[in-house]
Formats: C-alpha cells, sequence, structure tokens
C-alpha cells in the first residue's frame, strides 16, 4: 500500500519510522522547515525520510495546489498526518483513495486542538493518549479507527510523556496498520457532546498566578519546564523562571507569592492560595539555570518578600 506522510516533531519521526518498519511504500513525506525561534529538541523527519531515500519536501503550506498535484499523482492509498502542524484542506484529503489518517496526541474526543500534551498536565490528568482518526474539514473530529491510553505519572513532565506517548504511537501503528491494509480496521464516530477543546499556548501563558493552589501551580511548572519555554514569575521586575518545584500543605497562611522559607539544599517556599511551592531550580533573567536557595542568597531575596509585584 503507497502512504504519503505528513509528519513533523519526534512523534512525526516514530510515525515515519514504524511505518517503513512495517513495510509501508512511502514515496513522499511532508514536513515543516524548523523555526529557528523555537527549541527544536525532536528528532528530524526530513532527516528520517532522506536516510530511507524518500523524497522530502517542506513547503509552506501543504494545501498549495503544487503540493495537492504532486500528492494526487502519486496516486496514495493512505495519507497519514502525524504531528502535522497544519489543517489539510478538502482538496488534500481527496487524493487518499483509502483514508487520510491522523494521529492526535490526547483520548478523543477530549482535548483536541493544540498543545493536548502540555494541556493535560497543566490541568492535571491522571491519563491520556494518542487517537488515530479519520480526518475531514475540521480538526480532530474524524472517526475514531484505534487508540492508546497512557498513564500520567506524577511527577510526569511534557518530555517525558511525549516519550510516552511516542512508545504509545509506535505500537498503536504496529497493532493498526496491518488492519487498514487489510480493510478490516474499525471506524467509530466520536461523542461530540463529550469533547473539550483547547488552543494554542504562548509563552506568556507561563505566567504564575500566586493565588492559585499550590497543586496546581506544580502542574503549570511541569507541564512547561524545558524545553518548553518555562514558567515564571518576578523579582523586582525581573523575570524568574521556574523550572522545577514542588507542592506542599501545612504552611501557615499568608499573601500568595510570599516568600515564607529559604531552605538550604531544599529551596524557596513559597505561598500561594492554598499550600505552598517550593522552587528547586530557577534561572533570574537570563542568567544560568541553579538552585533556587543560591539563587536567592545572591538576588537579596528573604523570608517575608514577595515575588510576581511588578517593581
Amino acid at each position: 500500500m503507497r502512504s504519503v506522510v505528513l509528519a513533523y516533531q519526534d512523534i512525526g519521526w516514530i510515525g515515519l519510522d514504524e511505518l517503513l518498519a512495517l513495510g509501508a511504500d512511502v514515496p513522499l513525506v511532508v514536513t515543516h522547515e524548523d523555526d529557528p525561534g523555537e527549541n527544536v529538541w525532536f528528532r528530524s523527519v526530513a532527516a528520517r525520510a532522506r536516510e530511507a531515500g524518500i523524497p522530502v519536501i517542506a513547503p509552506p503550506s501543504a494545501n498549495d495546489p503544487a503540493v495537492v498535484s504532486r500528492i494526487a499523482a502519486l496516486e496514495p492509498d493512505f495519507l497519514f498526518s502525524f504531528y502535522f502542524r497544519e489543517i489539510l484542506a478538502p482538496d488534500v484529503l481527496r487524493t487518499a483513495r483509502r483514508a487520510a489518517l491522523n494521529l492526535h496526541g490526547s483520548l478523543l474526543p477530549r482535548y483536541r486542538g493544540r498543545c493536548p500534551v502540555n494541556w493535560v498536565l497543566v490541568n492535571g490528568e491522571r491519563e491520556t493518549g494518542v487517537t488515530l482518526h479519520h480526518m475531514d474539514a475540521r480538526a480532530d473530529r474524524g472517526d475514531i479507527v484505534a487508540q492508546r491510553a497512557v498513564p500520567i505519572a506524577d511527577d510526569d513532565t511534557a518530555l517525558s510523556l511525549s516519550r510516552r506517548l511516542g512508545n504509545a504511537a509506535r505500537m498503536l501503528l504496529r497493532e493498526t496498520y496491518p488492519r487498514l491494509v487489510a480493510g478490516t480496521a474499525p471506524r467509530v464516530p466520536q461523542d461530540h457532546a463529550c469533547a473539550s477543546t483547547f488552543g494554542r499556548r504562548r509563552p506568556e501563558d507561563g505566567r504564575i498566578d500566586w493565588t492559585r493552589p499550590a497543586r496546581a501551580l506544580y502542574d503549570l511548572v511541569r507541564a512547561v519546564t524545558a524545553p518548553y519555554p518555562g514558567a515564571f514569575t518576578t523579582w523586582r521586575g525581573r523575570r524568574l523562571l521556574v523550572w522545577w518545584a514542588r507542592a506542599v500543605d501545612g504552611i501557615p497562611a499568608t499573601a500568595p507569592g510570599e516568600v515564607v522559607a529559604i531552605r538550604r539544599d531544599a529551596g524557596v517556599v513559597v505561598a500561594t492560595g492554598r499550600g505552598a511551592l517550593v522552587l528547586e531550580r530557577v534561572q533570574l533573567d537570563g542568567g544560568a539555570e541553579e538552585r533556587a536557595d543560591e539563587m536567592a542568597e545572591r538576588a537579596g531575596i528573604v523570608p517575608g518578600v514577595r515575588l510576581g509585584e511588578e517593581r
């Protein structure tokens, strides 16, 4: 069976790699140019395609008529979209003789849209997964072919969870591709009444609101820590990135954002709307990442001061 692959990021690499391992005929790979402003932590789909001797293109838009014509000329049985960042137009989808399929990083219909791996952590979910579904004109709404659940550990970050979602995606394709080829794969409509949709996250969304509970702030920190832009607060007008922290209870009530204690080798304890967040690894205004207690000593942060005040 002939499959054109549109893919990006690490799960895109995994999707292409697994299709090749399964013996799929892939005559073309469509990907994106890397953004110089983005932290590119993932493996290159383009490099994997070239390694396999597959022609690869990275057009400004896969919906460009010239690109559509090139795909159509190949008469693919399947289109596979693996973390491709553009919604494909109906003209592209119609080039697939059997099915146009997308791999999404959540258990649809929940967490449709952008950045599902970050959003599930921000929202404190305990389970997520991957879904292979048919594509139509509306993003992430098509009939489901297969799903594979992934539990979320309490210390998962977006990176560690992405790695395990990649493993789940590989297993899902390994189980499902033969059924697609045989024409026996299921097709189950989504329950749109159960759907949730989330949008793109920006670096500014990492700002810490100290009035929120400590657990919610911990979830934010782990959702956007490296390789993502990081959660942050401010100290005397300087941005203070929080790369790792932990939530604790049993802290006397005080003003949210107030530094309660500085513990040698343990961190900086900051009051929140409920409980406290212990800052462990931080980075002040473009400096190096370091232990929070060492940063506090150098920056003049002492118990009683408040973080997050713009002055």
